[in-house]
């Protein structure tokens, strides 16, 4: 599928399901918090972006912008921006709901409206890298708008995670997916036009991705499921999480030399 295609559905998509994915996952994320995956490890337990406060920070594929929002509040200078409208209204009224407003900017990951060097940290939690056709010039974007010895730190689906079926119970213990079938996953409506997109990379292809972009790699996290953690998030369950990860956190910086 071509990036045009790509970006068509997955615009229409979070369009569509803006509001039942808040209904479902609002609470969960909080309207002034920063949540990094569904194993609930919060940016204020973990500083995967070190000390934010008067640093220009840009939220990539930003959601309901309960991120920057919340960065804000630690003196960070936000910027959020999405490519769904729907998306980005839900982050307008939690403005209007919680009073800590950031700049919100309607973009596509692949053409960012930001001048070169302009930024000092970049993140996303599950925002927008996977549902681009081509997340090798995702990074170089970010590569670009960030300055020297500036921070990027993204997560994502755990690559492993592919090889078993969408399934939370007892479904998804069986590996039925290679690892290696770098095939899209794509829903069709009824006339086969593509309504959602999501892209697989294993973990090497994510690594060289990085490092071709210019990026180096400080740590990769992968969150363990706590105890006493009993939601359920798509794939995401109890069941699963405490025998194998779920989420890929990748902590990276672009060199100042």
């Amino acid at each position: 599928m071509g990036d045009a295609e790509v970006r068509r559905a997955n615009r229409g998509w979070w369009d569509t399901d803006a509001d039942d994915y808040q209904a479902e996952h609002g609470a969960f994320l909080g309207d002034v918090d920063f949540v990094w995956c569904p194993e609930g490890l919060r940016e204020a337990d973990a500083h995967l972006l070190g000390d934010v406060a008067g640093r220009r920070l840009l939220e990539v594929g930003c959601g309901a912008a309960a991120a920057a929002r919340w960065l804000a509040t630690q003196g960070a200078r936000p910027v959020a921006f999405d490519l769904s409208a729907g998306m980005l209204r839900h982050a307008a009224e939690a403005a209007d709901t919680t009073g800590v407003r950031v700049p919100l900017v309607q973009a596509d990951a692949l053409a960012l409206p930001f001048a070169d060097q302009s930024f000092d940290v970049a993140c996303t939690a599950f925002g927008a890298i996977p549902f681009v056709d081509d997340s090798a010039a995702l990074l170089a974007e970010v590569h670009r708008v960030l300055r020297p010895g500036g921070r990027w730190v993204f997560s994502v689906t755990h690559p492993m995670r592919w090889i078993f079926l969408d399934d939370p119970g007892e479904g998804g213990l069986r590996a039925v997916h290679s690892y290696f079938d770098r095939s899209s996953y794509v829903e069709q409506d009824e006339t086969g036009v593509a309504t959602y997109v999501e892209q697989h990379r294993t973990l090497g292809d994510r690594i060289r991705e990085l490092v071709g972009a210019g990026f180096r790699l400080l740590d990769l996290v992968e969150p363990e499921w706590p105890q006493g953690h009993e939601g359920i998030w798509g794939q995401w369950s109890p069941l699963r999480g405490r025998l194998f990860p779920g989420t890929a956190i990748f902590v990276t910086d672009k060199p100042a030399d």
